[in-house]
């Protein structure tokens, strides 16, 4: 078949989304043909980041390549395992020497999915020109991959629409990830590209961005330290997006929300 169709799903925030959406995801493959499944990691671990145990659950529960941002670090142990692990990412703007790599292809049904991986500069840390990092990847793995995907993990919607209408034609999907809410303006670019500004978040639907309302409210109210925790035993949204790929005219022809609720 010439339909090609892949599944991003938003931030996984917290250990009881990442056991509620290792489990959903079979069915969820099933309904809606999925062939490629790509989900930010960064927020998975217990208190926030991501370790060895969380990311090796959700790559044996259904996950191909799990990207991240500004929280990839968080968990100390990440330091040595990401380079164990190559499909795991960490944003490509990272200065050189940083451990792990932000770029990777995965071999799927006959397919070479290159997955990219930058962090955004505004109001975020000032990290290398996201721009050039991923004209760099692009270089790097030309004539190496069939289709290509670019998480672009950053504050600013227009910093995420600017690098969508530069490769635009370059890069064949494209979505936002950081704010962990799901907007409403998928889009196909004029020269084929699929693109969402943020695949929002799987977390806790009872909750401010998966973190326990008390905490948020206590910490914006007193401005004092507050250890984030995540609802436990909470109703569970998978936020994200479905790309449909057509392999003839290498163009995504269909973009869709993806909102499910698991309890």
């Amino acid at each position: 078949m010439s339909e090609y169709r892949i599944l991003a799903l938003g931030d996984v925030v917290g250990a009881e989304s990442v056991e509620k959406v290792c489990r959903a995801l079979p069915a969820l493959k099933r309904e809606y043909r999925i062939d490629f499944t790509v989900a930010n990691g960064e927020n998975a671990a217990r208190g926030n980041g991501l370790d060895r145990l969380t990311a090796e659950r959700l790559l044996g529960g259904g996950i191909d390549v799990l990207t991240s941002g500004n929280h990839i670090w968080q968990k100390k142990e990440m330091v040595d395992y990401i380079d164990e692990n190559p499909f795991i990412l960490r944003p490509a703007n990272y200065p050189a020497g940083t451990p792990g790599k932000g770029s990777v292809i995965f071999d799927s049904f006959g397919m070479r999915i290159l997955v990219m991986n930058v962090l955004g500069t505004v109001y975020l840390d000032a990290l290398d020109c996201p721009f050039r990092s991923v004209e760099a990847m692009l270089k790097e793995h030309e004539g190496q991959y069939d289709l290509s995907i670019l998480d672009v993990h950053a504050e600013a919607t227009s910093e995420k629409l600017a690098l969508a209408n530069e490769f635009d034609g370059k890069v064949n999907v494209i979505f936002g990830t950081h704010t962990h809410v799901l907007t409403a303006d998928t889009r196909i670019f004029p020269r084929g590209t699929g693109y969402l500004t943020d695949i929002g978040m799987c977390g806790a639907v009872n909750s401010i961005l998966g973190v326990s309302v008390d905490k948020v409210v206590t910490k914006l109210r007193t401005h004092m330290p507050v250890r984030f925790d995540n609802p436990v035993d909470a109703t569970t949204e998978l936020n994200g997006a479905i790309f449909t790929f057509d392999r003839t005219s290498r163009r995504v022809t269909k973009v869709e929300l993806l909102r499910k609720t698991v309890e």
